[in-house]
This record gives structure tokens, sequence and C-alpha cells, in this order.
């Protein structure tokens, strides 16, 4: 008794809730420790604050890295002499090497453990942002490549760090892709606070690289010299000159885009690290996309797409030309001011039907539906900030000009169009998936089909086929409900909307840079630091749109 008592004495404050029974599989189970809670008498109690405290610490340790990049960086902008774009190149280079050896420990070491991965988690890591982050890895190589080949050609008037940088980020991009889609969904359960510092490290870095990319605008300027012919360091050969600065500039903000997707998708292994999933967070029944029920909403889409296609065309041909004519500024804004209303109002018109519905809201524990919702907020910022700045240039200029008046109406319709589409899409991404009554009989239907498209389908067959798919189509899309035929009609406009809004300015459609009137205002160096900021954040908004409009349609 008095032991019993002793021990009690000595459990410390954070095990006085009640314990949880423990899992029949102690003995595959890692449970984390941490020296500020070895006496805590509950095992599971241990594990959950030695969690809390090794996120805790991780998270320090990414915030005194950021804080330590950023006084470079900002040291480096405002004193040219003190610090150089070299040292922070170094400093970088250190931190990506210091990242490499982590993430080679854990595709080598951790994650091949004994019981390292027990659970994977079903949400995290779609195939939509793996091969979005494939997608952006491509393109940031091809730059760091243009890059190592337009310093190799200047190299008489530039250091060899220039060559030795692009070439550190070309392996660490490799191997961050690599590591990110192989193993987006792991649920770590040994080694928590080194994977978690690891990672936290990683974003830490990648936050400063998209932070370097934003802001320093060296090369940049060093181009737009050449072209007037004013640059102390000329290029001997100018074809591949052009060539290597023409990609630089068009695949400079792929570079951005990459470092952003992989903070978030790196965020969501964090939050994993130790998690343990219990069975009643695995959908039994995964929802499954199907083109079914769905008639004007694709229909308005491909028309907006297609026009949208013809637009960029006309505007890419005459910016890479020459420069842009006003005509073609009026008809690109023109296109937005017409799409952004549209989008806008199916967005209010679904929230509105989520309101009516009578579904329950979905209040399971999720971390990739919480950053999910935290991203298409955080992302918004960046074309919402460029639309206000846009906004007070022209007011305080002349806002009574055609051209100046669509801007003004184009930044107004854009940040109208961003709120209501988040309310829209968190609303949808928290509603529990709708669940058919008749899914027996669907089941025997698909499989009626796949035991159809088996057997070999001669030419009399062939309109049989199609007769039967249209007639299953019109009998499927009769018995949807009003509520679910409108969200995903809606949703799947607002899909085709949001890709071709994402096409047009991530392969080169520029015009809030290339109009002048902002470069004018602020002057080039602080609207190049603006645009680097919101362009990518606006095209990371628009490509995880898509991917939480398709999983409101799925689920609908």
């Amino acid at each position: 008794m008095p032991g019993n008592k002793a021990s009690k004495q000595k459990s410390c404050h954070h095990c006085k809730s009640r314990s949880a029974s423990v899992p029949p599989d102690t003995s595959t189970v890692h449970y984390e420790k941490f020296w500020l809670y070895r006496h805590c008498s509950s095992v599971q109690q241990r594990d959950r604050q030695a969690q809390k405290a090794g996120q805790l610490f991780s998270g320090l340790l990414a915030m005194n890295v950021v804080f330590l990049g950023s006084a470079f960086i900002s040291s480096m902008i405002f004193n040219h002499v003190a610090i150089t774009l070299a040292d922070v190149w170094i400093l970088l280079s250190i931190l990506k090497v210091l990242c490499l050896c982590w993430i080679i420990y854990y595709l080598l070491g951790t994650s091949r453990q004994p019981h390292a991965v027990l659970y994977r988690d079903s949400h995290a890591g779609p195939i939509w942002i793996r091969g979005s982050v494939l997608l952006f890895a491509s393109f940031s190589i091809l730059l760091n490549v243009f890059q190592i080949g337009y310093s190799a050609i200047l190299i008489q008037c530039k250091s060899r760090v220039e060559i030795v940088f692009p070439s550190i980020e070309i392996l660490f991009i490799l191997t961050q892709a690599f590591l990110l889609w192989h193993h987006s969904k792991d649920c770590i359960q040994v080694q928590h606070n080194l994977t978690r510092c690891g990672l936290m490290l990683t974003i830490a870095t990648n936050l400063l690289l998209w932070l370097l990319a934003v802001t320093n605008d060296t090369i940049h300027m060093e181009i737009e010299s050449q072209l007037r012919e004013t640059a102390s360091c000329v290029c001997p050969n100018t074809t591949i000159c052009k060539v290597f600065q023409k990609g630089y500039i068009l695949l400079y903000p792929f570079n951005t885009e990459y470092c952003l997707v992989c903070c978030s998708v790196l965020y969501v292994m964090w939050k994993n690290v130790g998690r343990r999933i219990s069975h009643h967070h695995v959908p039994h029944v995964k929802p499954q996309f199907k083109l079914q029920g769905v008639v004007f909403g694709p229909l308005l889409g491909t028309i907006a797409v297609i026009i949208g296609i013809c637009v960029f065309m006309l505007y890419q041909i005459q910016a890479t030309g020459s420069a842009p004519s006003r005509q073609v500024f009026v008809m690109y804004y023109s296109y937005y001011i017409v799409l952004l209303p549209l989008m806008s109002l199916g967005a209010v018109i679904g929230t509105v039907i989520h309101a009516l519905e009578k579904k329950e809201l979905d209040t399971l524990k999720n971390p990739t539906r919480s950053l999910d919702a935290i991203l298409l907020m955080g992302a918004a910022l960046g074309q919402i900030g460029m639309s206000y700045f846009s906004i007070v240039a022209i007011v305080a200029t002349d806002p009574r000009d055609l051209l100046n008046s669509l801007i003004l109406s184009h930044s107004v319709l854009l940040i109208f169009q961003n709120i209501t589409q988040n309310v829209f899409i968190i609303d949808g991404l928290h509603r529990q998936p709708f669940m058919s009554p008749g899914k027996e009989e669907e089941m025997k239907e698909e499989q009626n089909h796949e035991a159809y498209d088996q057997r070999r389908v001669n030419m009399l067959e062939l309109g049989q086929e199609i007769r039967k798919v249209s007639l299953s189509y019109i009998h499927s899309y009769s018995h949807l409900s009003w509520k679910r035929r409108a969200l995903r009609e809606i949703s799947f406009f607002l899909v085709l909307c949001n890709i071709i809004l994402w096409v047009m300015p991530t392969f080169g459609a520029h015009p809030v840079f290339e109009n002048g009137l902002e470069k004018s205002f602020y002057g080039y160096s602080t609207w190049f630091a603006i645009v680097n900021f919101g362009l990518p954040l606006g095209v990371f908004y628009r490509m995880h749109s898509v991917g939480g409009l398709l999983e409101v349609y799925v689920t609908a």
C-alpha cells in the first residue's frame, strides 16, 4: 500500500486524465518517450505528452532556421556589401546538404526498420498533389539547368558558386521528390523526434528557398539590362544566351510553386509522425470519381477552357514577338471579367445548397483536411494581396481609362471569387459523403459492365453498347436529387475554370507584370517582389482548389 501511494504521488500532473485501454498489439507499437514525462504512470499519456513535446521542439528548430535565413536574405537586400548573394547561397547549400543526409537516412534506415510504418494515411498525398510535385520538380530541375548553362557561358564575369549552387539544388529536388512520391502517406512509428526534426528542417529550407526566389531579382535585372544592351557582362553567343534567358524567365514561377507544394506535403508527414489510425478513421467504401449525372457543368466548363486557351495563345504570340498591345490586355482582362462572376455565382449557389442539405458534418480528426482549409485560405492571400495593390495603384493614377477600369474590375471580382470559392470548398470538405441506398444494385451493374467489356464486341454490338451507355447515363442523371445534381454541376464547372486559370499564369501569361501600370507606380524591385510573392500563391491556389473541388464532387 505505501508503495502504491508513493507511485501515485510520483505521477506527474499531465497523467490525471483517464487513460486509454492498451491495444492488443502492444508488441508492435513503439510508444514515444520524452525525458520531461518519464515519471508518467500511464503509457498512453506519456506517449501523448511526448508527442506534443516533440512537435514543439521540432517547430522551434524550424522557426530558428527560418529566422536565421530570413536575416541573411534581408541583409543581402538592404546591405549588398556585408552580406552578398553568394553568402546566402552558401547558407542554403549547407541546409540542403543536411536535409539530403536526413532524407537518405530516412529512406535507407528509418522507414525500413521493423514496424516503422504500421499505418498509412489514405487522405495524405493524393495522386494529384504527388503528380504536381513531380511536374514542378521537373520544371525546377530544367530551370537550374538553364541557370547553370547561362552562368557557364558568362563564366568570365561570374563566380563558380553560381554553378555549384544550382547543382546542389538539382540533387536536393530529385531526392525530395522521391521521398514525397513514395512516403507521403507514412505514419512513422519509430525515431519520432529525429523524423520530426528532419521534416521541419526540410520545411524551413523550402520556405527559405521560396523567400529567396521571391525577393532575388538579380538575374531578371541582368537579363533586362542585356536586352537593353546596357550590361557590363556581354554574352558571347547571343542565340544560346537568349534561349537560356527565355527559358529561365518562363520556368521561374515553377520553382517557387515547387517549394510551396513540398512544404504542404511535408507538413502533413510531420503531423502524421507517431499517429495511430483507428479503424473508424478508415472509410469502408471510398467514393470514386464517376462522370455521371452532370451535363451543363462540363459543357460550360469546356467552353470556358476553349475560350481561355484561345485568349492565352493570342496573348503569348504577341508577348513573345514584341511588347503586348493594348488590345491584347483588353481581351485578356475582359475574359476574366466575364468568367469570374460566373464562378462566384456558382460558388454562392453551392454554399446555399450545402446549407439546405441535411447531411451530417464530418467531425473526425483529419490533418489533411485541416491543412487543405489552411492552405486554401493562405494561398488565396496571394491573389487578394496583389489585387489590393493593383486597386490602390489604379485609383491613385487614372481609374477612368478603359484598360485601368478593366484591371480595377478584374481585381475586385478576383477578391470576391476567391472568398466565395473558399467558403464553398471548405464547407463541402466537412460534409459526410453521400451513400446511395441502392449500392448493391450499382455493384451488380458494374460487374455486369466489366463482364460485358471483357467479351469481344463486333461492329453490330458496338451500336447497342453505345445505346446502353447513353440510357444508363440518362437514368443516373434523372435519379439524382436536384441538390446533388446542382452540386456536381457546379463543382465540375469550377474544376474546369480553375484548371484554365491555373494554366494561363503558369505557362507564361503575366499581364499583371507586363502591363506596366503597377510596375511604374511601385517601382521595378518592389513590384517584382509583390508579383513573385502573389503569383506562385495564386497558381498554387488554383491547383489546390481543383483537388478540393474534385473532393466535393465525389462526395456530393
